[in-house]
Formats: C-alpha cells, structure tokens, sequence
C-alpha cells in the first residue's frame, strides 16, 4: 500500500538501460578452456578479474546475462514515444503501458518538459553545493557511467573528484548512486555490484526494484525520510535521469557525458536523437517543470563562476 504523500505510481515494469558492454576473453572473443583438475593460480585469479578492463582505469565485473540486458530499454522506448507525441500503439509497448503512465507530480505539464533538466553543466565541477544545500535540498543522487566516472570505471577522474568530494562534505551520507544494474534486484539481488561500487566511491548505492526512468521512488523516500523535491538527481542522460528525475518532482542537473569510448552503437545513437530532440524544444520556449525549491529564474545561482 502507497503511503499517505507518496507520489503515484507508474506502470512501467519493464527495465531501462545500462548499456554494459559484453566483456571478451582474452582469447580473441573465444571461450578459454582450462584443465578444471589443475589448481588456479592467484595470478590466474588475478588476469580474471581483469578481463574487459581497459588501459585507463578500473572496472567493475558485470555478469554476461546482465551485460546482454541491459541493452533492453523497454520502458525508456515507450517513454521517449509518448514524449514524442507518437501513440502507444504504434509505439514498442503495450497499450497498458501508454494508457496508464502519467508523470508523477505533473500531469499538467506537456510530456516534452519532462526530459528538459532545469541545469545543464559541462561537469559535476560546475555545481555549487552549498548553494543548493541552502536552498533546503537535502539529498543528492549521482548517476555511475559518465557523470562521476567512465563507463564501467571505479576511479573519479581527477577533474571531477574536489567537486564529488564537497558534495559529500556538504550533505553527508545524504549522496547516493542510483544504477540501472547495480543494487537492482533484478541483476544484482545478492548486492555484489552494489557493494563493489560502495568500496570504491565510498557512498551508498541505492537497492531497488525499478529502472529509470520508469517506477517510484519510494525506496529513497525511505531511506533518506524526506520529500522527492527535496532531492536533486545528477546524470548525463534526458531520457533515463532527467525524466526521472523530473517525473517525481526532483531539481534535474543534466551533465555532459565525459566520453563516447566504450558505449554502443545504440546509446550514441540515442544521445543524438535526444540532444536533438532537446535543442528543439527548447527553441520552441518549453522548460523543465517548475520546482517547489528553485524557481527557474534561481537556478543559475548555483553553477559555479569558472576561473579562465
């Protein structure tokens, strides 16, 4: 049962994506066999660990079926049809599923404002913390994969870490990572991943049962014991963080994506149409939905003035 407050539900349950890459053997892309009788060695234990990483920074293991998953945006296609304006018929999705979605807190608003953030930053090193803080903010939550780190990474890039580490100065243990694969119940139901990510960033990643942007937010709601608007969610993707995001009423901070390199074809292309989508409306005067805490005309008080 909902709780007395609690914004309403959506029907998406079909997931969103990640976009994992699959991870090839060293052997060329072919299965490597070994004599499974023979003890492995802790240098073997160690070249497993790191197949699929890359030259420059460490990356976290994803199993291969998730991997292949999380190619799967079922709920983000529907979604970006009905922003579109393109029925649920004709679009990848049931009926049921474009009858029944509204977006939480803003039935009112057109569908095309729900992908607009109310910032746009080139990096997380733009933001002003304590300003948003003062604003009566009280949680942040970051998206992984190119907006703290590069995909599959576990290092904050250098550039970005005083920024990641103010926010956690400035809200505590209010900052949590929210990742369509890791602490979904779904691929990660023993919370490895989850606990992976936690070590290496050093905050919390958040369980949950839905990906964005489809479901609720109750399971923030409960840990952190305040109101969706008193949240802000920081990402690089309109389609999955800003509607998100936006849906339940949260402050949106869209960032750049840090880098192409490791993503697939599919989610490159789904950056172009999304840019696209947004640059024109924003020509047409469409804006993000208004927030309870910043109104659009306050919210360039919180992008930092950038020394040249």
């Amino acid at each position: 049962m909902r709780k007395a407050g609690a914004p309403a539900r959506t029907s998406f349950d079909a997931p969103c994506s990640s976009f994992y890459p699959i991870v090839k053997t060293l052997s060329g892309g072919k299965r490597a066999h070994r004599d499974r009788s023979a003890p492995v060695t802790a240098q073997q234990k160690l070249a497993a660990v790191d197949v699929g990483r890359n030259n420059d920074a460490p990356a976290h293991k994803v199993r291969k079926m998730n991997k292949l998953l999380q190619n799967v945006n079922l709920a983000g296609t529907s979604l970006f049809f009905q922003i579109l304006g393109v029925s649920g018929r004709s679009a990848h999705s049931s009926n049921a599923i474009s009858a029944s979605w509204k977006p939480a807190g803003h039935c009112n608003k057109s569908n095309q404002s729900l992908a607009l953030p109310h910032i746009s930053v080139p990096d997380i090193s733009w933001i002003d913390w304590q300003t948003i803080q003062a604003a009566g903010f009280k949680v942040c939550i970051f998206d992984k994969d190119n907006t703290i780190s590069e995909p599959f990474a576990l290092t904050v890039p250098a550039k970005l870490l005083p920024s990641f580490q103010q926010c956690q100065q400035v809200f505590g243990s209010n900052v949590v990572l929210y990742s369509n694969s890791a602490g979904l119940y779904q691929y990660d139901p023993k919370g490895e991943e989850a606990a992976a990510l936690e070590a290496a960033f050093g905050v919390h990643v958040l369980r949950h049962r839905e990906k964005k942007p489809a479901g609720g937010c109750e399971e923030l709601q409960q840990q952190f014991n305040c109101a969706p608007h008193e949240m802000v969610f920081i990402g690089d993707r309109y389609l999955t963080d800003v509607v998100y995001g936006n849906r339940h009423g949260m402050l949106t901070l869209r960032v750049a994506p840090l880098t192409s390199k490791g993503e697939p074809p599919s989610v490159t292309a789904a950056r172009v149409i999304e840019e696209a989508c947004v640059k024109r409306w924003t020509a047409a005067g469409i804006k993000a939905p208004l927030q309870q805490l910043m109104p659009h005309e306050q919210c360039a008080r919180i992008i930092k003035q950038q020394s040249s």
